[in-house]
């Protein structure tokens, strides 16, 4: 039922996607003052991260989840009568702080309700129902952006409110079951008690890895539709069907290369690989402007994700004790929150002053030493 929430919700995904086009192509903003506006919502990723972790912690899962959705409705109605430079970025931030609040209390429910040999193959259909929004959501935006760009926001508050009259019904009588011990797929043991993540170092290290992974990955909210729409002159249309393929991709075929790759492989070296793979989704963009290469661009970044995010998922949850589920979670979203601050920016500043040749061609070989990163750092959790 949570992958029905998320389902749900991800199916309004139309804003985010859009957001660069919307700030340059509408609102009449420059490359990089778009790239400063889109980075507000980074900040707001990152203080909705850390406070989503504490406030799960405190006051529950299910009361987080609940305040996230139904209060992001009217955020995404009022950002269509924000207009100017500043006040649109407060909007972006707010909208971004009440949403990534969301993800800690969501990933710690999982790891209540799942059973804990389904741990990792649990966040997968998760991510399969986020992915599969996601490839309707985009579609969808690119169809009502050829209409008007307020339908975009109001289309996503319609889903954030719908997902939250589902998840309230449903979970409002469904108590809190007794968490379940860890397995170890995902490399690292249990820490004592009174452990915060903050002071685990290896820990700490890997979600600056992570955070280094997503700053180049979140370049598909970025500067890829950007570049779709400015260097390959794609409409809005054609964007929101190529964004919305890689939420296909990785519906389609998360569950069954996940299941393969935890069988036969260590969780450092699938986390490895997908971070190599997502260095080739940029280098073959290197290739040509033609729709073959940038439909192959975005099937390799999905298999990237495929391969990333629900194990990384894992080495966090399994790294924390009950007591500091959230905190860890929390911590771990901060990782991929702060890359939403970081990645429009460089990204945006990158193509502006050395051409998107340049910035694919960075991306790839920072992408290379990240693999490296992780396969080090996994392997000093697990000893």
């Amino acid at each position: 039922m949570l992958a029905a929430v998320i389902l749900v919700n991800r199916t309004g995904a139309m804003v985010l996607p859009f957001l660069g086009i919307y700030i340059t192509n509408v609102l009449g903003f420059s490359l990089k003052e778009a790239g400063i506006i889109l980075s507000f919502y980074g900040f707001g990723a990152v203080i909705g991260s850390a406070a989503g972790g504490w406030l799960t912690d405190k006051f529950g899962h299910f009361r987080v989840q609940t305040f996230s959705l139904f209060m992001a409705v009217p955020v995404f109605i009022l950002l269509t009568y924000l207009k100017g430079k500043f006040i649109l970025s407060g909007g972006i931030f707010l909208l971004s702080l009440i949403t990534e609040i969301f993800r800690p209390a969501n990933s710690v429910s999982i790891n209540t309700y799942e059973k804990k040999e389904n741990i990792t193959r649990a966040f997968s259909l998760n991510r399969m129902a986020l992915n599969l929004g996601f490839s309707i959501g985009p579609a969808l935006g690119g169809f009502l952006a050829a209409i008007s760009y307020k339908l975009l926001f109001y289309g996503n508050g319609f889903t954030s409110f719908m997902a939250g009259i589902i998840f309230y019904i449903f979970f409002k009588k469904v108590h809190r079951k007794k968490k379940i011990n860890v397995h170890e797929i995902a490399p690292g043991k249990r820490l004592q008690k009174s452990d915060s993540p903050w002071r685990d170092k290896y820990f700490i290290i890997f979600c600056i890895i992570c955070c280094a992974y997503s700053l180049f990955f979140f370049q598909l909210l970025s500067t890829l539709p950007l570049y779709y729409k400015e260097i390959c002159k794609l409409n809005d249309w054609h964007v929101g069907l190529l964004l919305g393929f890689n939420g296909i991709v990785v519906f389609f075929l998360e569950m069954l290369l996940v299941s393969v790759a935890e069988r036969r492989f260590s969780t450092n070296k699938i986390i490895f690989t997908g971070a190599i793979i997502c260095a080739l989704s940029f280098l073959v963009l290197l290739a040509g402007k033609g729709l073959f290469v940038l439909y192959l661009g975005v099937f390799l970044l999905s298999v990237s994700e495929i391969l990333s995010m629900p194990f990384i998922a894992t080495v966090a949850i399994q790294r924390a004790t009950k007591e500091r589920e959230g905190s860890y979670m929390g911590v771990n979203g901060l990782a991929f929150s702060s890359a939403f601050i970081l990645s429009p920016i460089i990204g945006t500043f990158v193509a502006a002053h050395f051409g998107y040749p340049a910035l694919w061609f960075t991306s790839a070989i920072s992408l290379v030493l990240i693999a490296v990163g992780f396969h080090w750092v996994c392997g000093k959790m697990k000893r």
